[in-house]
Order: C-alpha cells, then sequence, then structure tokens
C-alpha cells in the first residue's frame, strides 16, 4: 500500500494511499439500475421527439399509413385506425408542440439519471415524487382495464418509489448520526 506524505504549512500529513485515491465511489447498484432506467426512457422520448420533428412539413396521415402496412396490422382495426386518425389531426404546430414536450420530458428524465448516478439527495426525491404520482392513476389502469403489462408497470413503480423512500430514509439517519457525534 503506498501512502504519500506531503507538507502542509510546515507539517507532515498523510494524505492516504495511491491504491484508495484510484477507487472511484459508486452509487449503490439499485440506484445506478434506476438511474439507467430513467435514461432509457428519456432517451427514448427523445428519439420519439425527434421522429416528430421529421414530420414536420409532410402529411403525417400517409406516413403513419406506411407505419401501418409496414408492420402488417389492419388499418381497419381499432388501434391501427385510432393511430393513423392521430396522424391526420396533426399540424406543424401541434408537432413543434410535442416535440418541445418531449424534449423537456427527455431533459428532466436524464437530468434525475444523472443526479440518481451520482448519488444526489434531490435526484432521489424527485425519483420518489415523478414516480409516486403515477401510482394511483396506474392502479386506476388495473382496475378498469386489468392485463399483464399494466401491473408490471405499476409493480416496477411501486418497487422504486419504496426502494428510494428507504434510501432517502437511511441517508436522512446516516445524516442524523454524523451530526449527533
Amino acid at each position: 500500500m503506498n501512502q504519500t506524505i506531503e507538507q502542509k504549512s510546515g507539517v507532515l500529513v498523510k494524505v492516504g494511499s495511491a491504491d484508495a485515491s484510484a477507487r472511484a465511489h459508486h452509487a449503490p447498484l439499485g440506484l445506478q439500475t434506476v438511474a439507467v432506467f430513467e435514461a432509457a426512457k428519456g432517451l427514448i422520448v427523445l428519439i420519439a421527439g425527434l421522429g416528430l420533428l421529421s414530420l414536420v412539413h409532410r402529411d403525417a396521415q400517409i406516413v403513419a399509413e406506411e407505419i401501418v402496412r409496414l408492420l402488417h396490422l389492419n388499418p381497419a382495426h381499432r388501434y391501427p385506425n385510432i393511430f393513423i386518425d392521430f396522424a391526420g389531426n396533426l399540424n406543424d404546430g401541434r408537432l413543434w408542440s410535442m416535440a418541445f414536450a418531449a424534449l423537456a420530458y427527455s431533459t428532466v428524465r436524464l437530468v434525475e439519471a444523472y443526479g440518481l448516478w451520482h448519488e444526489r439527495s434531490w435526484a432521489e426525491w424527485f425519483a420518489v415524487l415523478s414516480s409516486g404520482i403515477f401510482l394511483p392513476v396506474e392502479l386506476h389502469h388495473i382496475i378498469a382495464k386489468p392485463n399483464f403489462l399494466n401491473v408490471i408497470i405499476f409493480l416496477g413503480n411501486i418497487g422504486i418509489v419504496v426502494y428510494l423512500a428507504y434510501v432517502l430514509a437511511t441517508n436522512s439517519k446516516h445524516k442524523k448520526n454524523s451530526a449527533a457525534q
């Protein structure tokens, strides 16, 4: 173990080992996992927003019909028809607004992911609130239309909220113990 000693203000001070300084601090795996999940959501929405911008000055309904055809979906069925009708009502102003909203959402998610990765308490609080706020809506979806995907999304968000609340409580307890000493 290599330790370095430096002279500061005439006093010899042990700085630490080269091994210890080489090892960087890493956030717990749970926080890293939530950070990656939030970053993925942000990137997916950013890509979708850029896709919306590519439709500016184009007929979005024709593009939607082409997507439905490429996916071998029947345009007469409910969801492909909703998609095509929605695209038919888009204009450049709506596309710009939706792209801007996608940019804002993705920016928030990416900043949150950065904060979680670096164990910032503001990001932990924000993640608890932003995940927790959707729990009643997701519960309503499960009650109104129960399906496997809705249950998985709900359980995943509950898991994130509970884990981050645990991290916040643990960090708060450590701060109180440190302050008492």
